[in-house]
């Protein structure tokens, strides 16, 4: 026992940690928690090169392990986007990770440009009702930038994932932590990647769920690959290709018959909005609802109705009239990052198709005047891992597809493992088993173990059958009878 004491402690010292636990944090409360939680924050420098000058505060929250015999390895979620706030989704964190907080914490810290660190908000283009064409949402994120500009904070060049990484490490440090866990989804992976190339001590095992490589320039740059796997999908299907035959054909004559004026009824305010059906706008639509298994089983049918003139399956399905939920972008910290990183080589972004060309030009146009933030060459490598990292992509994802995972598998080295789950969309944490095999992979005690974690469980599931219309009766098509008084 006194050398497994004397071995923790040595640990600590080499990694430059104080050993002590939740130093600055007070208790606080999150909407998604009936239970308190410890709030914190630190003053960081808004440029890391001018340490004592301008200070932004960065925020966490720390779900707490109740455990007497508590592990010093806490479990830090990464959150996408990027422009995520952690906090917002810890919810879902604390509930695919539950079992992980029994002996570890759970940290998630806003990163900058988030949430409550220095927020870059652009609220013309997050709280909109529709979904602005390429020229609307260009005169919007012109508008939002120098809106930002004039904020104490407002040098957008200083909120690149690069320097992000550092107020996560200082986040660890004041919390007394020793080599952490990560925990990233989407974007988050590649700010996993990032912290683990500049502070590999700092990194005790990672999770990379929808891996965003450092070197991936466009987001969202695989939608019409997943398109036209839902196009054959419909071929084989006979029941798909009876009710909405001719679907590539149907897209693409409906892709030719924009700009169109369409009129539709708010599904969730109940009035009719009048507004311009443009090529950007409809490739957007689809692209959203491309992210989920679920949801794609019903492009056929959406596809179809706004083949004939009705836009509202299409528009419901997608999520474009829904309220902004926890996980909304802070779109100013989004461009923020993608134009520092994304056009740190030379050249504009050059598309090789429809979903390509509409986000490439907006991009192309927002960056040409986005301040852009000095990016190291070293941050487009991926670094060969001496801890365990697991990987996960789903097979139809249209933002971050198998081969970024593949990628950056083989980059990372033999400690790293990759399982691809076919028939699965965008983020698997949520899907099946996935959160067991992660619980046992962090909770290992041997890293040769954790690398080998049994991951059977994660099943390969069919593609989902395309939605049908209901019919108007169980069985012979009668109407269904409604009795007097459940008549409104």
């Amino acid at each position: 026992m006194f050398k497994s004491r004397l071995y923790r402690l040595l640990c600590l010292l080499a990694i430059g940690v104080p050993a002590i636990s939740q130093a600055a944090t007070t208790a606080c409360r999150l909407p998604d928690f009936p239970q308190e939680v410890q709030c914190g924050q630190i003053d960081r420098p808004l440029n890391p090169a001018e340490p004592d000058g301008k200070k932004i505060i960065i925020h966490y929250a720390v779900v707490p392990s109740q455990d007497r015999n508590k592990l010093e390895d806490a479990v830090f979620l990464l959150a996408g986007g990027p422009g995520q706030s952690a906090i917002n989704v810890a919810g879902f964190g604390q509930a695919v990770l539950s079992r992980l907080n029994r002996r570890r914490d759970l940290v998630f810290v806003d990163q900058r440009g988030t949430g409550l660190s220095a927020p870059l908000h652009c609220p013309e283009l997050e709280e909109g009702v529709e979904e602005p064409d390429r020229q609307a949402m260009l005169e919007m994120a012109q508008a939002c930038m120098k809106n930002l500009q004039k904020l104490p904070y407002g040098d957008l060049q200083f909120f690149s994932t690069a320097i992000a990484v550092q107020d996560l490490e200082a986040v660890r440090l004041k919390q007394g932590y020793g080599a952490i866990n990560l925990v990233g989804i989407s974007y988050g992976t590649r700010v996993g990647l990032e912290y683990l190339r500049q502070f590999p001590r700092s990194v005790r095992r990672m999770v990379l769920d929808g891996v965003t490589p450092p070197d991936m320039r466009l987001p969202g740059a695989d939608a019409q690959s997943a398109l036209n796997g839902v196009f054959a999908a419909c071929a084989r299907e006979p029941a798909c290709q009876a009710s909405y035959p001719g679907l590539a054909a149907r897209w693409n004559k409906l892709l030719a018959r924009l700009p169109i004026q369409i009129t539709v009824l708010h599904p969730r305010l109940a009035n009719n909005l009048s507004e311009s059906m443009t090529r950007e706008s409809l490739l957007g639509l689809v692209s959203k609802a491309l992210y989920r298994p679920v949801s794609t089983a019903a492009l056929p049918y959406a596809i179809t109705q706004a083949e004939q003139g009705q836009f509202a399956p299409l528009l419901t399905l997608s999520g474009a009239m829904d309220l902004p939920g926890p996980g909304g972008i802070a779109f100013g910290m989004h461009f923020s990052v993608w134009c520092g990183e994304a056009y740190a080589r030379a050249g504009n972004i050059v598309p090789k198709d429809d979903f390509e060309a509409t986000t490439a030009g907006m991009y192309n146009k927002v960056c040409e005047k986005w301040p852009r933030a000095a990016i190291p060459a070293s941050f487009f490598t991926v670094p060969v891992s001496q801890v365990p990292v697991l990987l996960f992509s789903g097979g139809i994802d249209p933002v971050t597809p198998t081969r970024h995972g593949s990628s950056v598998s083989k980059a990372l080295g033999e400690n790293a493992r990759h399982l691809v789950v076919k028939n699965a969309g965008h983020g698997l944490l949520s899907h099946g088993c996935v959160r067991d095999v992660v619980y046992r992979y962090l909770n290992a005690k041997e890293d040769a173990d954790a690398i080998k974690v049994d991951a059977s469980c994660v099943r390969q599931i069919p593609r989902p059958l395309a939605w049908q219309a209901p019919v108007t009766g169980p069985v012979t098509g009668q109407k269904i009878h409604v009795p007097n008084e459940m008549k409104p």
